[in-house]
């Protein structure tokens, strides 16, 4: 997760391919793009703080502009999270296709483990660790009578991290997984271009009838969750604590769990972790 690279020195080479779903790519909210080669200063979600060199990692955030209605409206913003994580595994699963990098290495676990997943609501999770995170952060315009609002899409993926810099034994990085590789600033580049292409098309669906595009965004997403089924902790951001098992997926983009004593919680901030 991260708000957002500093001090850009290198714009990405975007391909725009082909929209998926017919959609006409006209009509696809502008989306302006940001790259970093390295961070000294990132941050995410309760504060979390790291950096980044050169070359490790794939630092992008994506600006773009939507209806203010949508944004602010709780039964269905928090599928803004979700559409960012498919769309960074989409293009993910696409540029290891383009570039013959699709081997996985099966010494890591069980075959299913090397499907690319997402950890509700934030990280992207592969072989069971955290590949990547995203952060959403939303800007409201000064004038109260305007309609549209920014949101910066902020995906940090981990490409060539040695397993010894690794920040914690529940992360992992994308060269421990597949194989060959590409140069990793050309990697960066495709997976941006496809997460600008993917977003695009879901964005634009979704802002047309949020309500029925969210039917399709839950079974998409409930088919890659890595945390439904499994057992969590999940800290609130009033500081408690809760276990149990994650249960649902819920249709405005919530959680629920089973906590250990019986009873269901619906989660919808906060950080939930797989045990």
């Amino acid at each position: 997760m991260l708000q957002g690279p500093r001090s850009p020195r290198r714009a990405p080479a975007l391909r725009e391919r082909s929209t998926p779903g017919g959609a006409d790519a006209d009509d696809a909210p502008p989306i302006a793009v940001v790259v970093a080669d390295s961070q000294t200063a990132g941050h995410g979600r309760l504060g979390r703080q790291w950096v980044s060199l050169p070359g490790e990692s794939s630092m992008v955030s994506f600006a773009t502009v939507l209806p203010q209605s949508l944004v602010t409206d709780p039964r269905v913003n928090g599928w803004l999270q979700m559409i960012a994580g498919l769309a960074a595994i989409d293009a993910l699963t696409a540029a290891l296709a383009e570039t013959g990098a699709e081997r996985c290495c099966a010494s890591h676990g069980p075959k299913d483990d090397c499907a690319l997943m997402l950890k509700w609501p934030n990280d992207v999770f592969l072989h069971g660790r955290k590949l990547g995170g995203i952060l959403l952060e939303s800007v409201m315009p000064p004038a109260a009578d305007t309609p549209m609002a920014g949101l910066v899409i902020g995906i940090g993926l981990n490409l060539n991290l040695p397993a010894d810099h690794l920040p914690t034994d529940q992360a992992t990085s994308l060269q421990l997984h597949r194989a060959p590789l590409p140069d990793p600033l050309e990697l960066r580049d495709r997976i941006a271009a496809g997460t600008v292409t993917a977003l695009r098309s879901h964005m634009r669906a979704f802002a047309v009838d949020p309500t029925d595009y969210a039917v399709a965004l839950r079974d998409e997403t409930e088919a890659l969750c890595w945390t439904l089924g499994r057992r969590v902790e999940a800290r609130m951001t009033d500081g408690s604590v809760m276990w149990g098992v994650a249960t649902a997926l819920n249709p405005d983009a919530s959680l629920t769990v089973r906590a250990d004593d019986g009873v269901d919680y619906v989660v919808r901030t906060g950080d939930v972790g797989v045990l």
